[in-house]
């Protein structure tokens, strides 16, 4: 946390992250010309940055593709704002809401999200794709026996077996990456269009988990999408830390924004 209010500290690194919630998932260049700054400086602040996990990085081709990264945002709020100022204030500021736009390409990520949790990979990976863990800190199961062409579904808690995602497994390499389709029961056409990958990787005592989301197909989705996984991932990280997920009074509350 240190690290992230010293990145914020910085009128240029508070410019970049602007930049950034403007139009998301800009390589070097083109972050460079639009804040006209020399390159050998926007490497460094984006280095500090990056340190700070306020944005996350993803390669594309021999371009490497910065997004805005509101994970830590958002524990901020949960710890600074949000125990003062209640529940409407559960989302993430409107830096969450707007962090990423509509991409003019569909084989560039639209949201890379990234957390650091003290737990093992094996923890991680039975916390995303575990029925009752799922249950405890999503809201909803994840069933499926997590086998690459099998179907997976993200199924209400309230014994209807109703499903508000489905989708195809695509890859599954415990414990360290699992790809999966996303789409809603009632749009058959979008599987296999829109596409969620969580990459997990030992980080020191910790597991960097970073959820990439690709090719959502309207604007509604996206809003859905920014609004929900900074919850879900600050609660998948207090539960696989603690046993525990977050209160339910501020789950609900984020689910409601």
């Amino acid at each position: 946390m240190d690290r992230v209010f010293k990145a914020l500290a910085d009128p240029t690194r508070r410019l970049l992250l602007d930049r950034l919630y403007e139009n998301n998932g800009q390589s070097l260049g083109e972050l460079c010309e639009n804040v006209r700054m020399s390159r050998q400086a926007a490497t460094q602040h984006l280095g500090l940055l990056e340190a700070a996990n306020l944005i996350s990085t993803v390669r594309r081709g021999r371009e490497k593709l910065h997004y805005l990264n509101p994970v830590p945002l958002h524990e901020i709020q949960e710890r600074w704002i949000d125990k003062f100022e209640r529940p409407r204030l559960r989302g993430l500021s409107a830096l969450k809401q707007r962090a990423e736009t509509a991409m003019s390409t569909t084989t560039k990520p639209e949201f890379v999200y990234t957390t650091y949790i003290e737990a093992t990979p094996e923890k991680v990976w039975e916390c995303l794709t575990d029925q009752e863990a799922t249950a405890a800190y999503w809201g909803h199961r994840n069933v499926s026996d997590w086998q690459p062409g099998s179907l997976w579904e993200h199924q209400r808690l309230d014994g209807s077996g109703i499903a508000d995602v489905v989708g195809t497994v695509v890859e599954s390499n415990p414990p360290r990456r699992l790809v999966v389709t996303w789409a809603s029961p009632d749009d058959r056409s979008a599987d296999g269009t829109s596409q969620v990958t969580f990459d997990l990787k030992p980080y020191g005592d910790t597991v960097r988990l970073t959820v990439t989301h690709v090719n959502l197909r309207d604007e509604v989705a996206h809003r859905q999408v920014a609004g929900g996984w900074p919850m879900v991932l600050s609660n998948l990280k207090t539960y696989a830390e603690t046993g525990r997920p977050l209160p339910a009074s501020l789950w609900s509350a984020g689910n409601e924004s």
